[in-house]
């Protein structure tokens, strides 16, 4: 098995932001020329999360809005009686979606359903620049 490490970087704007970013895991794929394997994505970072959804405005504001009810930015947190950055939401969000996924990869392309896309949330309370690690994993042409 052979192991090729690149990165995604991105400007995110924070509070829910949320960023389609298979075109460019496809692109390294392409690039690289993995062809059956995996990849597997890492955000650095305890404030942005990565995940799966079909990225359409809908269903984009409908998962915000369901984040928004479970996890409310307006109520009080202990992360930010301690810190005072007011980003305790940001840090909880970002733990429940996890900063890690892995796709697997066969003749060349990433094994995703038809409506289904990888997606990057920022939940931080504020715009910063942001780095996906992907590792790409497998047998390579």
């Amino acid at each position: 098995m052979q192991v090729c490490t690149e990165a995604i970087s991105l400007e995110a704007t924070g509070f829910c932001d949320i960023r389609d970013i298979t075109p460019e895991v496809e692109r390294m794929l392409r690039e690289r020329g993995l062809i059956e394997g995996s990849v597997l994505l890492f955000v650095g970072g305890s404030t942005g999360a990565l995940t799966t959804i079909e990225f359409e405005p809908g269903a984009v504001a409908d998962l915000r809005a369901a984040i928004e009810r479970l996890l409310p930015q307006a109520i009080p947190y202990a992360h930010d009686a301690r810190w005072g950055d007011g980003n305790g939401f940001s840090h909880v969000r970002a733990a429940l979606l996890q900063a890690d996924l892995e796709v697997p990869v066969a003749e060349g392309n990433l094994l995703l359903g038809t409506w289904q896309q990888i997606v990057f949330c920022d939940f931080d309370n504020r715009s910063r620049r942001r780095k996906i690690i992907c590792q790409l994993r497998g047998r390579f042409d």
